[in-house]
């Protein structure tokens, strides 16, 4: 008798065939540990993909004009970019006027268009104003309000408007908007403002990383081959800032940092700069940066010290038994060993770094401020869909870095703790 067929001949205590009674078990045991990860699933789904997902559709959607404006919309859609707007343009655009004035609507419709065309909104509340003594021909009555009417810009962004779905605000974030023929270009060079701080946003990030790391790494060395119990004192003054407030801590930077702040006071009791020459280190970029490398510091210690805590010291000693130099044990030895540390530490100092809006706020001035700054500006007072679009460039562009980190180094060897 076979292998095979002694196992088929196999049961349970209960008569069952062995290899069922294994299968079900194994399908039991999947259910349970699904149903043990299940509430963090949810919990994931609803408070981030869920969240990110409507933040991509908001980047991509706003039916504030085509909603409102349906009539001159289905004629923009029947007719192919560039044509001239006819007298039966001009009755559509007429006739959702009267419909938004009934509606108090031409405010949401104007703003949409604004998106696009600055100064459009206010030529949407003065026409609705009128919209009841529209008449025929309906070209000159429009004109009649405003000669804007005539402009093909206005009737381009309006084209644009007349989707709910619209590629508009990415445009916006690249610096470009259409023309009056459907094409696109770049705006004036006065108004290049987003790819401007979105690279800034990222050279500034990887300064401060490099900063952390620069400081971090005795510190963590240090760490990791103290005594315990000095490593231990040592490790509670890294952690001490995790127990104060962000906001306290920025504002006591400020102090610190003002013109009659205390490091100026102190640098001129010492003379090393007199009193008319005070550095300038708040409401700038300088400020930005100080004030985030202190915020940021911590968490690139600890990913270092979780390494190097666990590198035994006998291989630098076996090293320089062997003949190395102290540089030589250090760059072929101890620092390879450390890269896992280094890797998973710049990762998370620069994802947080390319995210902050807090810090730069409130000590960056104009001359600090980052692409965040930007995205808050549009949430809280401007533009959702615009701060959408927004969001999902710095996503895009921190997704492109993880997978460049991938590909280069390996996701996989990340360590942080």
């Amino acid at each position: 008798m076979t292998d095979l067929a002694a196992n088929a001949l196999l049961t349970t205590a209960d008569g069952r065939p062995l290899k069922s009674a294994l299968a079900a078990a194994q399908v039991r045991a999947k259910r349970r540990a699904f149903l043990l990860v299940l509430p963090l699933l949810l919990f994931v789904l609803l408070t981030f993909v869920v969240p990110i997902g409507q933040m991509l559709h908001r980047s991509v959607y706003h039916d504030g004009f085509s909603a409102n404006a349906p009539a001159v919309s289905a004629w923009l859609a029947a007719h192919p970019a560039g044509t001239a707007p006819d007298e039966a343009a001009y009755a559509a655009l007429a006739e959702d006027f009267k419909a938004m004035k009934a509606a108090k609507t031409a405010g949401e419709a104007g703003t949409r268009v604004n998106y696009t065309l600055p100064e459009s909104r206010s030529l949407f509340t003065k026409t609705a104003r009128v919209a009841d003594d529209l008449a025929p021909p309906y070209r000159e009555a429009l004109l009649a309000v405003d000669a804007k009417w005539g402009d093909p810009l206005v009737w381009e962004a309006m084209r644009s408007a007349s989707s709910a779905y619209t590629s508009d605000f990415y445009l916006s974030g690249l610096d470009m908007e259409r023309t009056a023929d459907g094409g696109i270009e770049r705006v004036p060079p006065k108004e290049r403002i987003y790819v401007y701080l979105y690279l800034k946003t990222f050279a500034l990030s990887a300064l401060i990383t490099f900063i952390c790391l620069l400081l971090a790494f005795p510190v963590a060395h240090l760490l990791a081959t103290l005594p315990m119990a000095k490593a231990n004192l040592l490790m509670i003054l890294v952690l001490l800032p995790f127990w104060t407030s962000l906001l306290v801590r920025t504002t006591s930077w400020m102090v610190l940092l003002q013109g009659q702040g205390v490091v100026n006071n102190t640098l001129v009791a010492l003379g090393l700069i007199k009193d008319e020459s005070r550095l300038s280190m708040m409401y700038n970029q300088t400020g930005t940066i100080i004030v985030m490398v202190h915020i940021l510091l911590p968490f690139m210690i600890l990913p270092l010290y979780s390494v190097m805590r666990v590198i035994p010291p006998s291989y630098a000693r076996a090293a320089r038994s062997l003949g190395a130099t102290s540089w030589t044990t250090f760059r072929r030895i101890y620092l390879p060993q450390t890269l896992p540390g280094i890797g998973a530490g710049a990762l998370l100092v620069f994802i947080l770094a390319v995210g902050y809006y807090i810090t730069p706020a409130l000590v960056g001035g104009a001359d600090g401020q980052l692409f965040s700054n930007l995205i808050q500006f549009h949430m809280t007072k401007s533009n959702w869909s615009m701060a959408a679009a927004l969001s999902a460039m710095l996503l895009l562009g921190v997704l492109l870095l993880y997978w460049l980190y991938d590909r280069l180094v390996g996701i996989d060897k990340l360590k942080l703790g």
